[in-house]
């Protein structure tokens, strides 16, 4: 038996509600009720074949009626003669199907949304409308988000941090954390004049509406005392903004950026070097520093795929960057410190050299173990110092070359 029951009807106005459809309806005045849901009804064969479960199924469906009305038909049949059916399920209101699948209490919840947000700011109705259920998950911090929304119309384009803003009742980071959803919202609440639609998304929000951008900092270490610089404290553990980083005049002609800070504090003494210590994903802090790309760059992350996608990444801000430490050999020589990447990465990496092509794949491909990985304070200094000796070697060929 395949006919509509009770629970494919509340099933049906479920999916409405998980779409938002409903609460739409209540954000756009636009009824969605009454409606006649889908409905399918035994044919007039299963009249007289399944007669039995036909009046099980009736019965079902009058035991269950309540938030639904049925419409009933007279069918005359050949052999049963004349019978009453269901022939169409309607929802008749939207108390009814609200009471259907027992979501009245958020309805009125999103109803005091919409009566708060037309008294204090009309024009954010049409967020509300495109994404509903968004806005009941904010129903908690609506009030603060509309504070928020009335002091940037008071206060266009502030240039002053996120965290300035002194409102009560709104701690410093609620801005931070609400950024996605305040920024479509402050498209629509804002004069054209206030907003800078040249920054977008997530990172752009500050440039967009005016605040002060924090800025991002760069953490490096000399790695030659000949090139010490006048500040730095003895052990030359520095850090400056990306500003002061980008305009640094250096004699360095060779640096390493990596991803672990201890093996960034620990890292040897080598001329005419320094070593930057990486943050993950995203080089924004580096991506205005251009002299880096007329240095000897080497990168050393992780020997993972992440490690890789990461060296494809920092590719876009220095391409002629080469890995180190980040081959299969050094990976097999550490097969006893393995572990395991919960969620490898997949993609395609288009700046890695055909040898870091050939790892990642192999490594995407299980071909030694279920998503392996060797951090990169699981190697040995003994292998880091026997590979920059092999990069001092290296130079020093080249220079008598030259010589020569």
């Amino acid at each position: 038996m395949n006919w509509t029951t009770p629970d494919h009807l509340r099933k049906q106005v479920q999916k409405l509600w998980e779409k938002g459809a409903i609460l739409r309806s209540m954000a756009t005045e636009e009824p969605l009720f009454p409606l006649k849901l889908a409905f399918k009804k035994p044919t007039s064969r299963e009249l007289s074949d399944d007669f039995d479960d036909v009046r099980k199924w009736i019965s079902l469906l009058v035991e269950k009626q309540g938030a639904y009305r049925i419409e009933w038909k007279t069918v005359e049949h050949r052999i049963l003669g004349c019978n009453s059916i269901p022939w169409e399920i309607w929802i008749d209101s939207l108390e009814d199907g609200l009471r259907m699948i027992g979501k009245g209490k958020e309805a009125k919840s999103f109803a005091s949304l919409l009566a708060l947000t037309n008294d204090r700011d009309p024009s954010i109705l049409p967020w509300l409308a495109r994404k509903p259920l968004q806005g009941l998950d904010l129903c908690e911090h609506w009030t603060a988000i509309l504070d928020v929304v009335a002091w940037l119309k008071d206060n266009p384009k502030p240039s002053i941090y996120l965290r300035q803003i002194d409102l009560p009742g709104i701690h410093s980071k609620f801005i931070e954390a609400h950024r996605l959803d305040l920024g479509e919202i402050l498209d629509l609440a804002l004069p054209e004049e206030s907003i800078d639609r040249r920054y977008t998304g997530k990172k752009g929000f500050c440039g967009r509406y005016g605040f002060k951008e924090k800025p991002l900092r760069v953490r490096f270490r000399i790695l030659d005392q000949q090139l010490s610089l006048p500040y730095g404290g003895e052990d030359q553990d520095i850090t400056v903004t990306e500003k002061a980083f980008a305009s640094l005049n250096s004699d360095v002609t060779r640096v390493f950026v990596v991803e672990n800070e201890i093996n960034f504090l620990a890292f040897p003494q080598f001329p005419g070097a320094m070593v930057i210590f990486g943050s993950g994903y995203g080089f924004e802090n580096l991506s205005q520093a251009h002299w880096l790309k007329n240095r000897e760059v080497h990168y050393w992350g992780d020997l993972d795929t992440h490690g890789f996608a990461i060296l494809n990444q920092f590719r876009s801000v220095v391409p002629d960057c080469r890995s180190l430490l980040m081959d299969e050999k050094t990976l097999l020589e550490h097969r006893d410190l393995w572990g395991e990447e919960i969620t490898p990465e997949r993609g395609e990496l288009s700046m890695l050299t055909d040898e870091e092509q050939s790892l990642y794949r192999r490594l995407n491909s299980d071909l030694w173990g279920k998503s392996i990985r060797l951090e990169q304070e699981r190697i040995g200094f003994n292998h880091l110092r026997e590979a920059l000796d092999r990069l001092k070697q290296k130079k020093s060929i080249q220079h008598r070359q030259y010589f020569d």
